[in-house]
């Protein structure tokens, strides 16, 4: 499961930095995404990770399934190091340990037990959450910068800890019958959809780093609070403290890491823009030391990654910043 959601990460964030920018809470971005091979694979994988997690969320508790799904970005940033030439720091080194430490201390202190089911307020719950994600999700999808990606970010979050919550009783159906009746299960399939289009939106603000930070943030911990009171999610005894102490070693990791990975990721599609830019004859423009980072395009189509300006002088294009 933590391998799968590393591929997905790892996939899903390059397609997306490839794709048009959108603005607004659009399905349509979905399909835009779904027309890269990688966007693809990437899904793929972490249907993959969803399946093996709804499964484990049958007798686990959310804390500890949770932790496991964010540690996935530990597996993007060694597959990044293997695959993309990123850079290993010895601080990151030392999140990954942490991150070992910190599951292995949730597994420890994890005691298996069947979910509670929901009931009706549950389920009316789940139905609101819907209308408000997706109703934040459209204001939201209009910000731009790091505070979108933050925001969509943890919006995403919340709609996947919303399918979590519902995954753990429906885990328990009786029955393939029971399990297609079985209300929760178009919850889940609902908040999923929503969760995959908000990631995408803030994958595509410049900052996968807030993005994920937040989205793992606003995912583990409210399911994982949900859980312990009112899904029967169980530590044994003795134990609170080291599940505690897991928990957050877990997610102070999992943040840690989005500081190395991300970056590293973005600068390399800057440098393929550029050189894409090049290529096309056209003549690339240099951010300024104290500008934001943005994409600009040329009125042929070309895009570089550069600061908001102009370029003078006969034979150049004035570009149009593309927010």
């Amino acid at each position: 499961m933590i391998i799968a959601y590393g591929f997905a990460n790892l996939l899903q964030s390059v397609a997306a930095a490839r794709t048009t920018v959108h603005h607004t809470f659009d399905p349509g971005l979905l399909l835009r995404l779904a027309g890269h091979r990688t966007y693809l694979i990437g899904l793929a994988c972490q249907v993959v990770g969803f399946v093996l997690a709804f499964l484990a969320r049958r007798d686990l508790p959310l804390f500890l399934v949770q932790a496991s799904v964010a540690a996935g970005l530990g597996v993007t940033a060694v597959l990044g190091v293997l695959v993309l030439k990123w850079r290993l720091p010895a601080a990151e080194v030392v999140l990954l340990v942490l991150l070992f430490g910190g599951i292995t201390a949730l597994v420890l202190s994890a005691q298996p037990a069947p979910s509670r089911q929901l009931g009706t307020a549950g389920l009316v719950g789940l139905a609101v959450a819907v209308a408000v994600i997706a109703g934040s999700g459209f204001f939201a999808a209009r910000l731009h910068g790091a505070l979108g990606s933050v925001v969509l970010g943890s919006l995403a979050g919340m709609a996947f800890s919303a399918a979590a919550v519902a995954a753990r009783p429906l885990a328990s159906a009786g029955s393939a019958e029971a399990f297609v009746r079985d209300p929760l299960l178009y919850l889940l399939i609902v908040h999923s959809v929503i969760g995959q289009l908000l990631l995408g939106l803030a994958m595509q603000r410049g900052s996968t780093t807030a993005a994920v930070a937040a989205m793992d943030a606003a995912g583990a911990v409210p399911a994982a609070i949900v859980g312990l009171l009112l899904l029967n999610d169980k530590i044994w005894p003795g134990r609170e403290w080291l599940a505690g102490l897991g928990f957050l070693v877990t997610l102070a990791a999992v943040v840690g890491l989005t500081r190395y990975a991300a970056p590293q990721h973005q600068h390399a599609s800057a440098r393929d823009r550029q050189k894409a830019t090049v290529g096309a004859g056209m003549v690339p423009v240099q951010a300024a030391s104290t500008g934001p980072r943005s994409e600009t395009a040329t009125s042929t189509g070309g895009v570089t990654s550069t600061g908001v300006g102009s370029i003078g002088g006969a034979g150049r294009r004035r570009p149009i910043t593309r927010s």
